[in-house]
């Protein structure tokens, strides 16, 4: 049997060399980029704020949010979520519901009357921007907060660009779309509404403004020349839906043909069935699978009753008649005809097959360099035109709302930069938290919290929200469904 024995320890070295250099070596701690940040087309730190609304401090968590998006109300509900996508939580079982939660937040703020502060002292810089639409509003918050006198112009009656005049208001009510608005005229940015500026050069030097920033949507439906004999309407998306904003709405028929397959002619189909029509058919050249609307958008507006006609293309209108040519598939995003003809019947064919910018606005500015539909720019977002610089949609393909706000952000910092005489320089990105550096054994499985959504019978007969808040419970869960990818906050 062997005996058991004792080592005696100076505690002072003895121990200290037994144990190694562990004993005296800081943990290192890594900075990684969460994959959801890095999807967020307006930069925001997601990570960093559901922790905070996970905590409960709602207010702090709308704080973070509104450091890079001064519109989460808004984007909770229109924005397409590549964060989500993204997350690394789908490994483990379903996303977390960032948009939700965004939505939440944003709509606690306007409830309990947050506002903006802004700490930097008058520049005495004065910026003009272009467009009181998503981008052109994020560049004047962000300016603003930097110190900045901004003032914003705009042709329509209200802000909001495409958000207002190109959203339904069954994804986005108005009051919300006000309330955040509102928020940034509170800080001192100016808007001159119902004015379009036809000499941007003369403008500026006419006002002393020291920087303009080209923030104009596409706000032009394109159209093709249809074959027709007379008979049907035919009408563009955004013509439609921009009527949608006023007392005189559209006159459409029983019977609508939707040509196009993406989110614009989801919502412009959408919003016929509301209108009354008994049948509403959308056209589309794809296949379901590559149609370039999002599938919740289709889906959504399959449950409300709209006929989905896929690889079908539009060949000539004879009264109310129309004919369509069946298409086959031809290899990746290409179609062919089959020579095999169907017809239908319809009262209005609404073309929603993609926008357009006016560029009517910059054609005083000789030197101003555009090509493919878009003003080009550099790094900085300036144009060719030295103190003129351009995003959103006049600069990007990238048309989303979203992107438009992560532009304005960018816009503001480089404008900033050029006023105080230096450089913007963006800091450089840490590695990607990927799924693979986690350890997805570590969590358990929690199912994501349902979203509430109006029931379909008043989908159908009005245009009241469909989609609905998480209570303060869900939303809580929700943002402890988040695995903290990264980094650590304890």
């Amino acid at each position: 049997m062997n005996k058991p024995f004792a080592i005696t320890l100076d505690v002072g070295s003895s121990l200290a060399n037994l144990t190694g250099s562990w004993r005296t070596t800081k943990p290192n701690y890594l900075d990684r980029l969460p994959p959801c940040n890095n999807a967020c087309p307006a930069g925001e730190n997601i990570q960093a704020w559901l922790y905070y609304a996970e905590e409960g401090d709602y207010k702090k968590a709308w704080e973070e949010i509104t450091k890079n998006n001064p519109l989460p109300a808004v984007h909770g509900r229109i924005c397409y979520h590549p964060c989500e996508d993204a997350c690394n939580r789908g490994h483990i079982d379903e996303t977390v519901g960032i948009h939700a939660v965004e939505r939440f937040l944003g709509d606690t703020a306007l409830k309990q009357g947050w506002s903006f502060t802004i700490e930097a002292e008058p520049t005495g810089k004065h910026v003009m921007i272009l467009g009181a639409g998503p981008s052109g509003l994020s560049a004047a918050y962000h300016l603003a907060r930097l110190g900045h006198q901004v003032t914003i112009y705009d042709a329509n009656k209200k802000a909001g660009g495409m958000m207002r005049y190109g959203i339904p208001r069954y994804r986005l009510p108005r009051g919300v779309l006000d309330g955040e608005i509102a928020r940034i005229r509170e800080m001192g940015v100016e808007f001159k509404m119902n004015t379009k500026v036809e000499d941007i050069l003369g403008t500026m030097k006419e006002n002393n403004y020291d920087a303009v920033y080209l923030a104009i949507g596409a706000q032009i439906g394109r159209m093709i020349d249809l074959p027709s004999s007379g008979g049907a309407r035919i009408l563009n998306a955004v013509e439609v839906l921009a009527q949608m904003e006023t007392d005189d709405r559209p006159q459409l028929g029983d019977e609508v043909i939707v040509y196009g397959g993406g989110n614009t002619a989801c919502d412009v189909a959408r919003t016929a069935t509301r209108l009354g029509a008994k049948r509403v058919s959308m056209v589309v050249m794809e296949n379901q699978e590559q149609m370039p609307a999002h599938h919740f958008e289709i889906k959504e507006a399959l449950e409300e009753g709209v006929e989905l006609n896929c690889l079908l293309t539009i060949k000539k209108i004879d009264g109310k008649i129309v004919t369509l040519e069946k298409m086959r598939v031809a290899g990746e995003r290409k179609f062919e005809g089959t020579g095999e003809t169907i017809t239908m019947m319809a009262d209005s064919i609404v073309q929603a097959i993609g926008q357009t910018i006016d560029f009517s606005v910059v054609e005083k500015i000789s030197d101003l360099k555009n090509s493919d539909g878009i003003v080009q720019i550099g790094p900085d977002m300036m144009t060719s035109h030295k103190g003129v610089f351009a995003g959103g949609d006049m600069a990007n393909w990238d048309r989303s709302a979203t992107n438009g706000v992560g532009n304005g952000k960018k816009a503001a910092r480089n404008i900033d930069a050029y006023l105080r005489g230096t450089t913007y320089q963006a800091p450089e990105k840490p590695e990607l938290a990927d799924h693979s550096l986690l350890n997805p054994w570590y969590y358990g499985e929690a199912s994501r919290a349902v979203q509430p959504m109006l029931d379909l019978v008043r989908r159908q007969s009005g245009f009241e929200e469909v989609l609905r808040d998480y209570t303060e419970d869900n939303a809580q869960l929700e943002a402890r469904r988040c695995l903290s990818c990264g980094n650590c906050f304890e």
